[in-house]
């Protein structure tokens, strides 16, 4: 099979596209033949050399979503048949022509999506639905404050918090990027390219969710309202933190939770799909096409019943390179997605 490739830790020099052995499905497992997968933050990462595949996943075969037709299956997997559309998220090696998966983890494709915009949301929604529910427990009425709003996860995340009853406000070092999330329910954009975000909210906020890190975590701190609740995500700014104030933390009853998707477990994946599947996926199904060019993504018929994967690019997954070099230059509003 073909398959994008890390030959080594670095620059997009090191990316290849070449043939790799076919995994086999064994047990309850199920070989998907991909169609289509998502680029994220975490393969620029892994690419580097700083974010490696968790144990039982391929090493130098990145890719952290895939969606594509069921091509084979186990011995004892029974839930899904050959040629059914599905997707999913893995630790890694969906950035390939084949990917081999446990069937509970699988979610079928809704019917109106292509390849493509299927591949555009594991990652980002259920990042983004376990950090506002399992993590975050945002209730109707809160105020959910979601630090680079743009991003995939941004994306998703705006328009879940919405569901869930959610005043949603979203910060991008990017005016531009800002503009076009209302339609998505963005109650207020913040341009931290002007002013620091803490001094742009006056409201307050209940849940944030935190992919920035240290720089950004003292004024976290002080826009949480009481038992507010800080959801750590990542660190793009870098991980050290400096001083804060315990009594702060105390006082305020705070509770700052670290998560992370790609490490855990069959058992927990499973118990995040199943949830999402019954409360989400439906939502899908009034899914319009999104092939309006960046910063145009329009409006939804039906905001309250409707969710939808936000795409900037679509490349061929011979063009890894320019699709890498499109993510680091965060520029982008939504999913980057490759196709074979």
């Amino acid at each position: 099979m073909r398959a994008i490739v890390n030959a080594g830790a670095g620059g997009t020099e090191v990316l290849t596209l070449m043939d790799m052995p076919e995994p086999t499905p064994l047990g309850a497992q199920v070989r998907v033949r991909v169609h289509a997968a998502g680029l994220n933050r975490a393969d620029i990462h892994q690419r580097r050399g700083a974010y490696p595949a968790p144990p039982g996943w391929p090493a130098d075969i990145p890719g952290l979503e895939y969606a594509g037709e069921v091509e084979s299956v186990g011995s004892a997997a029974s839930r899904w048949h050959i040629g059914d559309r599905v997707m999913g998220l893995v630790g890694g090696g969906a950035q390939a022509e084949y990917v081999v998966v446990h069937e509970s983890e699988i979610l079928p494709v809704p019917g109106n999506l292509s390849f493509a915009e299927a591949a555009a949301i594991p990652e980002a929604f259920l990042t983004a639905y376990d950090a506002l529910t399992a993590r975050g427990r945002v209730h109707e009425g809160e105020c959910v404050l979601i630090h680079a709003v743009a991003s995939g996860v941004g994306t998703a995340a705006i328009q879940l918090a919405k569901l869930l009853g959610a005043t949603v406000v979203g910060t991008s070092r990017t005016p531009l990027k800002l503009e076009p999330l209302a339609s998505l329910g963005l109650d207020q954009g913040i341009d931290t390219s002007s002013r620091p975000f803490r001094e742009q909210i006056h409201r307050p906020v209940h849940v944030i969710l935190d992919v920035l890190g240290g720089p950004a975590f003292l004024d976290n701190l002080a826009l949480l309202a009481l038992r507010g609740r800080l959801v750590l995500l990542g660190f793009l700014q870098g991980a050290a933190v400096p001083e804060a104030s315990l009594e702060l933390i105390l006082r305020k009853r705070l509770e700052i939770i670290g998560t992370n998707m790609r490490s855990r477990g069959l058992e927990e994946r499973v118990a995040l799909v199943e949830d999402f599947g019954v409360r989400f996926l439906p939502l899908f199904g009034q899914h319009i096409r999104n092939d309006a060019p960046m910063l145009s993504l329009g409006h939804p018929e039906s905001t309250s019943a409707t969710l939808r994967p936000i795409i900037h690019a679509v490349f061929p997954m011979a063009d890894i390179v320019v699709a890498h070099e499109t993510m680091e230059r965060n520029d982008s509003v939504g999913k980057i997605v490759l196709v074979w």
